[in-house]
């Protein structure tokens, strides 16, 4: 009686689950074709050092590119590539082709969110931490889809790559540009206010008219003093009204009138003094030099951005293009049912296990 039971459960558990997969490898089952590409996501001047060891690893680990390389992951598995490849290469349709595999297949009308569960079954993407390589796999019905999607996703990845990259060396350089076209227009102010002073005053440089009539006043003060040591000498022999006298005095009653000539225009000129013009000449001329270095510092940062916008543009670097494959890797019918049978014969053992622990507690 045990021994019935006992081929019972065997028949049940190991037999008919055996029969069923075997059918199910031998008549349902389709052939499932894998493309396989491998990628890396370089920046542009990024020198590949041949390092090898513990400094070699390191260097893998740290690649600048790493970040981009786990976008582009994310991006190969997201709804948006999928998508895509539907309306490039009607995915559904090809998935939904093989009606009598009815694991595999994909069931027609199934939701947008099922159908990217199902795609990320069937598409894998696994990323190297060592050397930061990124390959990826598709599995299809048909050999030439299973290529035609690989190649597919490594075009949209190429196009995803440069748009980040070109993306953020566009908004780089165009802040750079904004800061050089505000500095632009901070020196052409400055110096239309510069010109409107100029203009409507008629001086060109208060501070050196300032200088230059402080300088010609020293000079006349120095004539002066010097002709009326010559005059003091010459009273010392002569009289009051000699002619030479008289002509010694006038010529320093001149020099006297020109110096106070002289000094009327740096105490006030067209009704406005000239060391006011000179200060607030001196202030605009500060602006307008601040103005111009500040205009130089930004066209500097323009170029410095665009080189190094130009320096960090990434790549993406096919290293295995995708192949046509020619022999089915998946169903892997002699794998897959010596595996399912080693479990229904652990399923076995736990059930007879199971009922012999029942009927010791039972006696």
């Amino acid at each position: 009686m045990i021994d019935k039971a006992k081929k019972s459960l065997l028949f049940w558990i190991v037999i008919a689950p055996m029969l069923l997969a075997a059918l199910y490898f031998s008549v349902f089952a389709a052939e499932r074709y894998v493309s396989e590409s491998v990628v890396t996501v370089r920046q542009s001047g990024e020198v590949a050092s041949a390092l090898s060891g513990l400094g070699g690893l390191l260097g893998g680990l740290n690649s600048p590119s790493r970040e981009e390389t786990l976008y582009l992951q994310q991006y190969v598995l997201s709804l948006d590539m999928l998508r895509h490849l539907d309306a490039k290469l009607g995915l559904r349709k090809a998935y939904e082709s093989e009606q009598m595999d009815f694991i595999y297949r994909l069931y027609g009308g199934t939701s947008q969110e099922w159908f990217l569960r199902y795609y990320r079954n069937r598409v894998a993407v696994h990323f190297d931490e060592v050397n930061g390589l990124l390959t990826v796999s598709v599995q299809a019905f048909d050999p030439a889809l299973a290529q035609a999607a690989n190649a597919e996703i490594l075009g949209q990845s190429e196009r995803f790559v440069n748009e980040i990259s070109h993306r953020l060396a566009r908004e780089q350089l165009a802040f750079a540009e904004a800061e050089l076209r505000k500095a632009s227009e901070r020196l052409r102010e400055a110096k239309n206010r510069l010109l409107a002073f100029q203009n409507k005053y008629g001086v060109f440089d208060p501070m050196a008219q300032a200088q230059a009539a402080a300088s010609l006043g020293g000079q006349l003060d120095a004539e002066v003093a010097r002709k009326e040591a010559e005059l003091k000498a010459m009273l010392a022999f002569m009289q009051d009204t000699a002619p030479a006298v008289i002509s010694l005095r006038n010529e320093i009653g001149a020099l006297k009138a020109q110096r106070e000539i002289e000094q009327q225009k740096v105490a006030s000129g067209k009704g406005d003094r000239l060391n006011r013009l000179a200060s607030e000449f001196h202030n605009l001329s500060l602006e307008a030099g601040f103005a111009e270095e500040s205009y130089k510092a930004a066209l500097a940062a323009v170029e410095s951005t665009r080189i190094e916008a130009s320096r960090k543009i990434k790549n993406l670097v096919v290293i295995e293009s995708p192949a046509k494959p020619e022999t089915a890797l998946y169903p892997m019918r002699l794998y897959d049912l010596a595996t399912l049978l080693v479990g229904l014969f652990l399923l076995y053992g736990i059930v007879l296990l199971v009922i012999a622990t029942i009927q010791d507690h039972r006696d």
